[in-house]
């Protein structure tokens, strides 16, 4: 066997909770292990057995393997050797840690979207702590933000997130490659508990249809039972023009996102804050997405410093009818929050439904009115779901139920 060399993970004196790795096959010579770490008193002797662990998982005996470590996780540390391994070997098989209890959550079709927070799929310092920001959703990417020498690495990297790391109750969010190259996504997130799959510049029912039949082959075949929904981005004026077509795909299609840096540079126009540019093609997509009864989410606001122009952005995408917007720093979170929050007048109709609600239940009623007018339960269910987010946001106290009624009494 000749000599082979493969590199994998970042290096560099910015680079933390990451490492870089130097793996050689040799054709003799037992495995070495060299570390290079400010924390190898801590941590140097279970990185080591790491090490060899994946390595003797993938049958390999003979290799000089170089940790430069910045304080990775076990899981970034095998992330990084799997894919320097998959460099020079030809393998299917996958090194994989624990499933921790923490996520062991899934979503649902009918919920809140207000912020989902990208995070750049090649990067664990960004995954790490990015749930205690409480966004609704966090987006692990596997496109633009991912160079594309590095889109191996991504991918075994977010696997091994979506597996370990505590996203404290968000939608586990990802963002595959552009068609055909996101096919070849998928095996790494299905059996992982991913809750969401964002298809960037989608252009046609057709690319839906295509990853539904993958998504159920591997579904099958990993015995995954949960739904795993999808939300098609529109960046062109051909996915504008087929928005309807796109949102009623499949029926687990529960949004439409507009990309819109990709769709003023298709127009060949730029992008500006009042986005008078894009006014036609967001109506056309908020329409699209109400007549198909799903959710309608905003492009990203680009200026992370900017907290009141993020609000006037915000005010123009509610009232053209969106229902949430991306964010690409965790500071436009509690904006984007605050400015989405329902207002009193939905949420005092809210309240009265849920009150007729309880009513009927405790009456043994099997149908629910307000007034003259029946409600569904999936009315009901939203309705539920507007009174949560209000006390969440500390609109309403938890004993929501007592203060409206003593008012209703008064």
């Amino acid at each position: 066997m000749s000599n082979k060399i493969a590199n994998a993970g970042n290096i560099g004196k910015k680079v933390r909770s990451d490492c870089y790795v130097t793996l050689e096959l040799k054709d003799s010579g037992g495995i070495v292990i060299n570390q290079k770490s400010k924390v190898q008193v801590l941590y140097g002797d279970s990185n080591n057995e790491l090490c060899k662990d994946v390595l003797s998982f993938f049958g390999i005996e003979n290799a000089i393997l170089t940790l430069e470590d910045r304080g990775a996780l076990p899981l970034v540390i095998a992330a990084r050797i799997e894919a320097a391994i998959k460099t020079l070997i030809d393998t299917d098989k996958e090194y994989l840690l624990d499933f921790i209890d923490e996520n062991n959550y899934t979503s649902e079709k009918e919920q809140f979207r207000f912020s989902r927070l990208y995070l750049p799929g090649n990067s664990p310092s960004m995954m790490l702590n990015a749930g205690i920001h409480e966004p609704n959703g966090i987006i692990l990417d596997l496109e633009d933000s991912v160079a594309y020498n590095k889109k191996t690495e991504a991918q075994h990297l977010v696997r091994n997130a979506l597996r370990g790391i505590n996203f404290y109750g968000a939608e586990r969010m990802v963002r595959i490659n552009q068609f055909p190259k996101g096919l070849e996504d998928l095996k790494y997130l299905i059996p992982h508990n991913v809750h969401m799959l964002l298809v960037p510049k989608c252009e046609g029912a057709d690319q839906i249809k295509q990853l539904e039949k993958k998504i159920v082959e591997l579904k099958s075949q990993h015995k995954v039972t949960h739904s795993i929904f999808l939300m098609p981005i529109i960046e062109s004026a051909l996915g504008v023009e087929k928005a309807f077509e796109i949102a009623t795909a499949s029926e687990n299609v529960v949004a439409l996102a507009i990309g819109l840096e990709d769709y003023t540079a298709d127009l060949g126009t730029r992008r500006t804050n009042e986005a008078t540019e894009s006014f036609y093609a967001r109506s056309r997509m908020v329409n699209a997405c109400k007549a198909a009864g799903i959710q309608a989410i905003d492009s990203v606001f680009s200026d992370v410093g900017d907290m009141e122009a993020l609000k006037a952005n915000v005010k123009v995408s509610k009232g053209l009818g969106f229902e949430g917007m991306g964010c690409i720093h965790p500071r436009q979170i509690k904006v984007i929050h605050e400015s989405f929050a329902p207002e009193a007048a939905a949420i005092d109709k809210a309240m009265k439904i849920v009150n007729a609600f309880i009513i009927a239940t405790e009456k043994g009623l099997g149908v629910v009115s307000l007034g003259t007018k029946m409600i569904d339960p999936p009315v009901v269910k939203r309705a539920e779901k507007t009174i949560n987010l209000a006390i969440s946001l500390g609109l309403i106290s938890e004993n929501w139920r007592e203060d409206f009624l003593n008012e209703q009494a008064g």
